[in-house]
């Protein structure tokens, strides 16, 4: 599977990276009771950092995003980026584990770094994915959608060969390539700009293929993404044991 941060990106958010992990031999229905008190431990720092819903916006981490939300033409008080929804889900008391055990461990790291945190199923996507401005021509089916919502011009998009996989660069992911019970191999993205740094990515990256290789019993490989290089092909990156 390739993957690719196009150039008009860059133009834009010079900074900006990705730290990817691909997932092979997939349990995704493996048993996670023992994650749980790492779960708690990781809500309960959330709630230490943010007294309220109102301060998660004061974040540094948060600010950038919306700055960035707001640089393609998108209110990001009607469109959250995906790591400050879910982190005011855990402020309002909602049930953020037990989806599968790939978007909890997902979703810790999203927590843990304040970052956005996604991911496909390896075995849905169509062709290369690329990390790009839409045209406003794709095609766009959310999570438990069924309508077509194509993106607004100049919108960054993950899109694969048949459609739009990700709208608003991190704000609502497609149905098609959802992770699932049995999805067996998966592609994991985290997503930052600064104040984020790269020695950052690098480590929620690491941790992120960790998490996956204990509690999934996968095998994967991780690549970190950015200006100087923009694109992988996960058939030629290296296998871990």
């Amino acid at each position: 599977m390739k993957l690719s941060i196009q150039k008009d990106i860059f133009d834009l958010w010079p900074e900006a990276g990705l730290g990817l992990v691909f997932a092979e031999n997939v349990n995704n229905k493996a048993e996670m009771s023992g994650f749980a008190s790492e779960q708690k431990t990781i809500e309960d720092q959330i709630k230490l950092t943010f007294p309220n819903t109102e301060a998660v916006g004061q974040h540094p981490n948060i600010q950038a995003w919306r700055r960035a939300y707001r640089a393609f033409g998108c209110d990001p008080h009607d469109y959250r980026c995906s790591s400050e929804a879910l982190t005011r889900q855990v402020l309002k008391g909602n049930q953020i584990w037990g989806i599968n055990p790939l978007v909890d461990c997902y979703n810790y790291i999203s927590l843990k770094y304040i970052v956005p945190v996604g991911g496909e199923d390896a075995d849905k996507v169509v062709g290369e994915v690329k990390l790009r401005r839409a045209t406003g021509q794709e095609k766009f089916v959310r999570l438990g959608g069924t309508e077509n919502e194509p993106p607004e011009p100049g919108e960054v998009i993950y899109a694969d060969g048949a459609e739009v996989l990700c709208r608003r660069w991190n704000w609502r992911e497609a149905d098609r390539t959802k992770l699932t019970p049995e999805t067996t191999r998966a592609i994991l993205v985290i997503e930052t700009i600064p104040p984020i740094t790269h020695e950052m990515l690098e480590t929620a990256t690491a941790e992120l293929a960790a998490l996956v290789e204990k509690w999934c019993g996968a095998k994967t490989r991780t690549a970190i993404l950015g200006r100087d290089h923009p694109e992988i092909d996960f058939h030629s990156a290296h296998l871990s044991t």
